[in-house]
């Protein structure tokens, strides 16, 4: 049985290649293997920390609320969302 591995081409800069081919322990490892076994460091950051921060914040006054409302109501996207 054959299996097929969905691939992705990706670009990347000179610098960025040359530090992914050093980190490959054999010249025969894929870049997969080597991205694969890489350590990403984690952003700490989770969604129950994100509200939180929110939580130490005053609430908005009304007026504030209704500026926004007003604001939001008059603003419309560019025709061309490529050319702002």
């Amino acid at each position: 049985m054959v299996t097929h591995m969905a691939v992705k081409t990706i670009t990347i800069d000179l610098e960025a290649y040359e530090c992914l081919s050093r980190a490959r322990l054999e010249a025969k490892e894929s870049f997969s293997k080597a991205i694969k076994r890489a350590s990403w460091e984690e952003s700490g950051l989770t969604g129950r920390a994100w509200a939180a921060g929110f939580r130490s914040f005053p609430a908005a006054s009304c007026e504030a609320l209704d500026a926004l409302e007003e604001n939001q109501k008059r603003d419309h996207p560019p025709e061309d969302p490529w050319q702002s």
